[in-house]
């Protein structure tokens, strides 16, 4: 009965824990967006680790935080950024609760539904976004459309 209820309390605290990381790293992702939204540069970046990956939607834009900073900071010093309201999300988390990674479909104005997806990772009890990749779900039924004026594009025709 003893290593039975003991058992128990180590799974409920388990779950416990677990419920409150993914709160914890809700709030992280919530916050990146609504940051970008006002345009609040320190907030937002304080969000991310020194040595974070940002991937948008070209593939060219695969930037160090640095070098992505470097490119929000003239849209965020005018008090513009970018709203992005996520909708659906899925954090998962590592065997030692410290690295999440997540996928999220979001709503923008002006590209639609998007995809989110990335990884965070706790550094001295914070969560901090290690990387984030932004992308634009193509339907399956018009992809081969798609990749077409991608290939144009890259063959140099508009």
């Amino acid at each position: 009965m003893k290593t039975l209820l003991s058992t128990l309390f180590l799974v409920i605290s388990m779950i416990s824990t677990c419920q409150a990381s993914e709160k914890a790293v809700n709030e992280v992702l919530d916050s990146v967006h609504h940051s970008a939204a006002k345009a609040n540069a320190e907030h937002y970046f304080s969000l991310f680790s020194a040595d974070a990956v940002f991937i948008g939607t070209d593939a060219s834009e695969v930037w160090t935080v640095s070098e992505f900073k470097d490119y929000a900071m003239p849209h965020f010093n005018k008090g513009t950024g970018w709203t992005y309201h996520p909708y659906n999300r899925h954090v998962y988390f590592s065997d030692d609760g410290d690295v999440a990674w997540f996928d999220e479909l979001l709503r923008n104005d002006k590209l639609g539904i998007t995809r989110g997806t990335g990884v965070l990772e706790k550094k001295e009890g914070n969560w901090k976004v290690m990387q984030y990749h932004l992308a634009i779900p193509v339907p399956n039924a018009i992809a081969g459309d798609v990749a077409d004026q991608i290939k144009a594009i890259e063959k140099g025709g508009h």
